[in-house]
C-alpha cells in the first residue's frame, strides 16, 4: 500500500506522515519503498505550507498511539479500480473482497495485503498498489479504497528446459507458451509440448478462470494427448487422450475430474501374463480429492514444522462397460523437528495407500495396472510429498511384485528372465533425514549441507483374491530398507543430492544396490 504520509487525506482525521516504523508496514502491502512526494492540495493545487505538513505529522503520531492501544474503527465506503483497461472490474473486486470485512484499520492494513497478493497471484499484471483515500466528507470514519493495476504489456510468456531424471536414465525437452487475459477475465491461455529421449511424449491444452461467474474458488481445463513408455520397466506403453478440470482449488482442499480413453499397448511382445491381460482399451472417469495442509518453512529443506495430504479418488464414473472402476486412498505424514545447533533438523515421515476394483465380483477382479502404486526412483522423500512411491538406492519401479517376461534372456545374469514390476495394491513406506550445516561459511552461505538418512517400505498385491494370503507378518518381513549419506546442493528449482546408498534388505528380483547416486529432486 502506498504510504498515507505522501498522499492528501488518506482517511478521514488521517495526517500525511508516520514514524518510520508504522511507514514501513504500510509499505510492505506494494512490496515497494514509494518516492515522495510534494505535498498538495488536490482540491485547488496550492502547494502545502510548513505549518500543513506539522500539523499532519502531529495528526500522524496521534494516530499511530491510537492503533497500538487500541483498534481504530473504519469502514470502506467504496473500492475504487483504476488502470485496467482490459481487464474487467469484477474479476479484481472479486479478489480483493476481503477489503470490505476489515472494520478497523488495522485489520483493513492486513486486509491490503492479501488483496494485493491475491491479485499478483492472477499474474495478469505488471504492478499493483494499494492505497486509502478519504471518504464521502458526509460519511465520517469511512475510507476508499484506490486499487491502482499496470496490466501486462507483453501478454506472451514462453519457457523452454530440458529436465533429467537421473534414475529412469531419460531426459526430456519441454516448452510451455502462455497467453494471458485474452477475454478481460483474468483467463490464462496456455500451450505445452515435452518429449522424452525414452520416447514419452504429451501435448496440453490447457485454460484457467479466476473465480469464473462468482464462483469461490478458480476454475481449471486441460485437454491432453501422452504417451508414457513403461517398456524397460513393465512391458507396456500407455497412451491417452483426455479432458481435466479443475472444479475446486483452494488452500487446502482440491476437486478435478478427469475423463481418459486410455491404451495400453506391448510393441516388444514380451509382456508378462497380468501385463497381457490388461492390454487394450478402456475409459478412465474419476473424481479426485485432495486435502492439503503443509506448515514446514521449506518444502526443498524444511527445519521445523509439519504436514499431512489426503488423496481420494474413485474412478467409474460412467455407464460404459470399459470404463475403469476402482477406489484409491493415500496418505502422507510429515514433520520437521529442529535440534538448535548448525542448524540440524530431523526429518520423518510415513505414507501408505491402497486400490482396491469396485463393482460385480470386485474381490476376484484384478486391479488396473496403471492405477497401481510402484515404488523405487532415487529421488529424495523429503520432496516427494504425496504418497508412497520414492526409496533411496532402488531404481523406479524396482521392487514389489513381479512376474516373468515371456522367454526373453537376461542381459545381466544370463541364466534367468527379466521380470515386469506389477505394482501392489497397498503400499507404506517410513523415513528419516538428519541434516545439518556444514562448519565452513562458503557452504552455509549457499545452502550446502550434509544428511543421513534412512528409508523402508514395502507393498503387496490384495486384488484377484490375493488378499486371503495377506499376513501383517509377511507384510513386515519383506520389507526393504536402506541407509546413507550424502551433501545437498539447494537451488530455487530443485534438490541436488550426492549420497552413498547402501542396501539394508531387499528381496529376490529387485533393482537395487549400493553405491553412490546422483539425483535430482523437486517439490510437489
Amino acid at each position: 500500500m502506498a504510504n498515507p504520509a505522501e498522499k492528501p487525506d488518506p482517511i478521514p482525521s488521517t495526517p500525511k506522515l508516520e514514524p518510520k516504523d508504522e511507514r514501513e508496514e504500510l509499505e510492505d502491502i506494494n512490496g515497494e519503498e514509494e518516492e515522495e512526494e510534494e505535498y498538495e492540495d488536490e482540491d485547488d493545487g496550492k502547494p502545502r505550507t510548513r505549518e500543513d505538513a506539522i500539523a499532519d505529522r502531529i495528526k500522524a503520531e496521534s494516530l499511530f498511539r491510537r492503533m497500538r492501544e487500541t483498534p481504530v474503527a473504519v469502514r470502506v465506503h467504496d473500492v475504487i479500480v483504476k488502470g485496467n483497461e482490459k481487464t474487467k472490474d469484477h474479476v479484481i473486486e472479486a479478489e480483493v473482497d476481503v477489503l470490505r470485512q476489515a472494520t478497523t484499520l488495522q485489520e483493513l492494513l492486513k486486509a491490503s495485503n492479501v488483496a494485493n497478493f491475491n491479485l499478483k497471484a492472477l499474474d495478469i499484471f505488471d504492478a499493483v498498489k494499494i492505497t486509502l483515500d478519504s471518504g464521502p466528507p458526509e460519511l465520517p470514519g469511512t475510507t476508499n479504497v484506490v486499487i491502482d493495476v499496470v496490466e501486462s504489456k507483453s501478454p506472451f510468456i514462453g519457457q523452454v528446459g530440458t529436465f533429467t531424471k537421473a534414475e529412469a536414465k531419460s531426459s526430456s525437452l519441454e516448452g510451455s507458451l502462455k497467453y494471458k487475459n485474452i477475454f478481460g477475465y483474468g483467463d490464462i491461455w496456455d500451450g505445452s509440448l515435452a518429449y522424452g529421449c525414452d520416447h514419452s511424449t504429451e501435448v496440453g491444452l490447457g485454460m484457467s478462470l479466476p473465480r469464473f461467474r462468482g464462483r469461490p474458488t478458480p476454475f481449471t481445463s486441460r485437454v491432453y494427448l501422452s504417451t508414457q513408455d513403461w517398456l524397460k520397466f513393465s512391458s507396456y506403453k500407455e497412451r491417452a487422450l483426455g479432458l481435466s478440470l479443475g472444479l475446486i482449488a483452494s488452500k487446502y482442499h482440491e476437486l478435478a475430474y478427469n475423463i481418459a480413453w486410455r491404451n495400453l499397448i506391448d510393441p516388444s511382445q514380451t509382456a508378462s501374463r497380468s501385463i497381457r491381460r490388461q492390454l487394450g482399451h478402456n475409459l478412465v472417469s474419476a473424481l479426485k480429492y485432495t486435502f492439503k495442509f503443509d506448515q514446514r518453512n521449506s518444502s526443498l529443506r524444511p527445519t521445523r514444522g509439519y504436514s499431512f495430504i489426503s488423496t481420494s479418488q474413485i474412478g467409474g464414473l460412467a455407464p460404459d462397460s470399459r470404463t475403469l472402476r476402482f477406489l484409491r486412498q493415500e496418505i502422507d505424514l510429515r514433520y520437521a523437528v529442529p535440534l538448535g545447533f548448525y542448524r540440524a533438523a530431523l526429518n520423518f515421515g510415513v505414507a501408505g495407500g491402497i486400490t482396491f476394483p469396485w463393482g460385480s465380483e470386485y474381490k476376484s477382479k484384478a486391479s488396473c495396472i496403471p492405477e497401481r502404486f510402484f515404488l523405487g526412483g532415487n529421488i529424495s522423500p523429503v520432496c516427494s510429498l504425496g504418497g508412497p512411491s520414492a526409496l533411496w538406492g532402488f531404481k523406479t519401479r524396482g521392487l514389489g511384485p513381479n512376474e516373468p517376461r515371456r522367454e526373453v534372456q537376461d542381459n545381466e545374469s544370463g541364466d534367468t528372465y527379466e521380470r515386469d514390476f506389477v505394482g501392489g495394491d497397498v503400499a507404506v513406506t517410513a523415513f528419516a533425514d538428519l541434516s545439518f550445516d556444514f562448519p565452513l561459511k562458503w557452504f552455509r552461505d549457499r545452502g550446502i549441507h550434509g544428511h543421513v538418512f534412512a528409508c523402508a517400505g514395502n507393498m503387496a498385491e490384495l486384488s484377484e483374491n490375493k488378499y486371503r494370503n495377506f499376513t501383517a507378518s509377511k507384510f513386515l518381513q519383506t520389507f526393504r530398507s536402506s541407509v546413507g549419506a550424502g551433501i545437498v546442493v539447494p537451488t530455487s528449482l530443485f534438490r541436488m543430492e550426492l549420497n552413498y546408498c547402501h542396501i539394508l534388505k531387499k528381496q529376490e528380483h529387485d533393482r537395487a544396490k549400493s553405491g553412490f547416486f546422483m539425483t535430482f529432486s523437486t517439490s510437489s
